[in-house]
Formats: structure tokens, C-alpha cells, sequence
């Protein structure tokens, strides 16, 4: 991370919440189940599936992971009652990853047993890359008890992920592709723009390759759209094994576009009270909107474009 983006980076983590929402706002439906089942119902619309993902991570006790279970629980309950065609997106740092994968797992296992029983699927999300193996043994475990309605994602930025990716197609994982977020050394992910994409095209081709694999392509990179769109017309990969996948908020023109081709389209639609730090990584991956808000911290003013 260059100097400025760091110092960018530390004035939004100091900054007021009312400051950072206005330009947050975009990508979080916002803090309420409610507020996100307006948003599925607008995206419903425009013939898209969605995820919800009830925001946090790194809880420090049991109880926590208590609450956001209760959270989940509600928003399967709920999407069933609406009619959605939905799932949930869990991050297991958010269950106790970090201090006790033992209460991962039994919270996990509640939230995948309410979705089996609506006949809806769970993705295991993908957090940094000092449990990235922990949370792929996590997933495996809960495979191999049986829980056929969970996923796992892969971040291609990660010199790892080739591999990963190979031992998933052949287990026939059901699994989401992403560039990959977090901060990371050198050691364990390319820092390279091109790498990158080229490691998501050589990913993306082997999981689609997999005779019972379901890939999720999550993406906004028009060239990597580009290549999902050509690897899945030249594999003949049927509807039911894959789809694209956006965040809310990013760019809605290409959704818009991918759907019109007939492309089976999920939106993620982050929501909940822990919206802050899911924002900051967000406005950091755009320094345009991080700037506009850096200004407001600092006292400056926004200007005008």
C-alpha cells in the first residue's frame, strides 16, 4: 500500500460514522433486515438472485457469535417468507475463527441446518490469508458431514489460489472467484495488476472445467467479465453451474448488461450495525470517493465536479 492510500486510510478509520455514510451508503443496504429486503425486492426487478451478508468480523466472545447466529437465522427465515431467490454470505471470523474454530463450526452447522431446511445454500466467505487454510478445512469438514448447501470463495491474488482451485474442481466444490481485497505481503499474493487477472482466467477456467463444480464469477473487471462470458460459451457450461456475481452498488451498468444476455446474475447486499469497516475497504478500493471523504474529515469541503 503506497503512502498516501495508507494516510488515506487512516484518516477514514478516525472518522466520524455520520461523515463516512453518505458516500458508504451506496454499497451497504443498511442497518436493518428491512433495509436489505427493499433492496433484494428492487433487485428482484431486474431478474437478480442475491446474498445477504449480515456485517462483522473478529468478534472477541461467544456471545457475539451468538447474536450474529440469531441474525442469520432471521434473514433465512425472512428471505423464505419473501420469496426470494437468495442465500446468506457468513464470514467466520464473524463466528470466532480467530479464537475458537470449535465454535465456527457449531455455528455454521446451525445456520447451514436452517437453510438445508428452506432448501437454500451458505457461502463461506474468504477473509485474509492467516486463515484462508483454516477456513478451507472448515468447509471441507462440513462437507464431509454431509452439508451439501455450502460454498467456499477463492481470491486469485493469492499465489495459492491455482492450487486451491484444482483440488476444488475435482471435489466438486461449489466455490465464488474474486480478485481478493485484503492487504497482503508479497510472499503469499501478487501485487501485480496483470498477475492477478491472469491468475483469475487460469482459475476461473479450472473450476469451470470441473465436472460438479459450481463457480460463482465475482467480478466488475470488464475483462474479466469478458473471459467468464467466453469460457463459459466455449465449455458449454450449463446455467444451473454457474453465475455472476456483483456488489451492491459497483457498478450497475454491467449487472445490467450481464443479464440482459441472459447471464444468471447474484448481487451481494451487505447490511447490519458493523457497516463500518466492510465501508472503509470499499472507499479504499475507490480513491475517488475515498478522497471526497478524506476532505470532509479533514475540514475541507467536498468541492464540486
Amino acid at each position: 500500500m503506497g503512502r498516501g492510500k495508507k494516510i488515506i486510510v487512516g484518516l477514514l478509520k478516525i472518522a466520524p460514522k455520520p461523515v463516512v455514510w453518505p458516500f458508504a451508503k451506496k454499497y451497504i443496504a443498511g442497518e436493518s433486515l428491512d433495509d436489505a429486503v427493499r433492496v433484494m425486492r428492487d433487485l428482484a426487478g431486474e431478474g437478480c438472485r442475491a446474498t445477504l451478508d449480515v456485517l462483522g468480523e473478529d468478534i472477541t466472545s461467544e456471545a457475539e457469535a451468538e447474536a450474529y447466529v440469531e441474525q442469520y437465522l432471521a434473514a433465512i427465515a425472512r428471505i423464505t417468507k419473501e420469496g426470494f431467490d437468495a442465500n446468506v454470505s457468513v464470514k467466520p471470523t464473524a463466528m470466532g475463527l480467530r479464537f475458537s474454530p470449535e465454535l465456527t463450526m457449531r455455528c455454521l452447522r446451525r445456520i447451514l441446518d436452517a437453510a438445508r431446511e428452506r432448501a437454500m445454500s451458505v457461502r463461506i466467505d474468504m477473509e485474509d490469508s492467516p486463515v484462508t487454510g483454516l477456513t478451507l478445512e472448515i468447509f471441507r469438514s462440513l462437507r464431509r458431514e454431509g452439508y451439501d448447501n455450502v460454498g467456499v470463495v477463492l481470491q486469485a491474488y493469492l499465489r495459492r489460489t491455482l492450487d486451491d482451485a484444482r483440488a476444488l474442481a475435482a471435489e466438486g466444490a461449489s466455490v465464488r472467484l474474486c480478485k481478493g481485497i485484503y492487504v497482503e505481503k508479497r510472499e503469499c499474493a501478487y501485487k501485480d495488476f496483470h498477475l492477478v487477472r491472469a491468475s483469475y482466467v487460469s482459475a476461473l477456467e479450472t473450476l469451470l472445467r470441473g465436472t460438479d463444480t459450481r463457480t460463482a464469477i465475482a467480478t466488475h473487471d470488464d475483462f474479466l467479465a469478458f473471459h467468464g462470458r467466453r469460457l463459459v460459451r466455449e465449455l458449454a457450461v450449463p446455467k444451473e453451474r454457474y453465475e455472476f456475481q456483483m456488489l451492491l452498488g459497483v457498478d450497475p451498468q454491467l449487472r445490467r448488461l450481464l443479464v440482459a444476455e441472459g447471464h444468471p446474475l447474484r448481487v451481494y447486499v451487505p447490511f447490519g450495525a458493523g457497516w463500518l469497516g466492510y465501508s472503509l475497504r470499499r472507499l479504499v478500493e475507490n480513491p475517488r470517493l475515498a478522497t471526497h471523504v478524506t476532505r470532509n474529515v479533514l475540514g475541507f469541503g467536498t468541492g464540486s465536479e
